[in-house]
């Protein structure tokens, strides 16, 4: 069955470049990205793996932990570490899970059910594991993105949307498009006016009834 915004994501025990990961343990009461890859040794993933691990300032001050997924073996991943800090800059600084079984990728519907691990599997064989989930302090999916093999996965907007997800989180409050954090944000319809004056004594202004724009309330 296909994975959802707001179904669980499904636990998982995996070897990991660093060590065995039980994945709901691992994630804890932060935010987790997931984040896979097809094949090990591939130009558009090296160059994704390497501008992640130049975010691990900003994945920690958003309380958020990053793992990796590629259908290789543990050691392959290790030897791809080299690369990675070479093209990226940056060391690697986050596990890749070594799901050559296919089994995560299969957990998380990248992959049918019937697909069978073999070292003759390429990256275009693998093509649908390009997913990035995001997931929540509750083990929730809060965000899952797609994108095919021939573009590289925009991870400024990952940490955009993880911004808007934590506000979002704990104030009843929307983003609007293109919002960034401290932009004006918009009170959910949910908040009637009279609730809205004990949320947001400051006011608002109505663009409309139902768009009710409103400082961001966590600046």
């Amino acid at each position: 069955m296909a994975l959802r915004i707001n179904d669980t994501a499904p636990d998982f025990t995996a070897d990991t470049s660093d060590g065995t990961v039980n994945f709901h343990e691992w994630v804890g009461d932060g935010w987790a990205v997931l984040f896979s890859h097809p094949k090990d040794f591939t130009p558009v993933c090296a160059t994704e793996l390497g501008y992640v691990a130049s975010l691990n300032d900003e994945f920690a001050r958003r309380n958020c932990k990053v793992i990796g997924l590629s259908v290789d073996k543990v050691e392959d991943h290790q030897r791809w570490a080299a690369d990675i800090e070479e093209i990226g800059g940056t060391a690697l600084n986050f596990p890749i899970i070594a799901d050559d079984q296919l089994n995560v990728a299969k957990l998380y519907d990248m992959l049918p059910a019937e697909e069978e691990p073999s070292e003759s599997r390429t990256a275009a064989t693998n093509q649908t594991v390009r997913t990035v989930f995001l997931v929540g302090p509750d083990k929730k999916i809060k965000m899952n993105l797609t994108y095919p093999m021939s573009t590289g996965r925009n991870f400024d907007e990952l940490l955009r949307v993880l911004d808007s997800c934590q506000l979002t989180a704990g104030h009843k409050v929307a983003t609007p498009a293109n919002w960034n954090k401290g932009d004006d944000v918009i009170i959910l319809p949910a908040v009637d006016n009279e609730a809205a004056k004990e949320l947001f004594p400051d006011g608002w202004e109505t663009v409309k009834p139902y768009l009710r724009k409103v400082k961001d309330p966590s600046q």
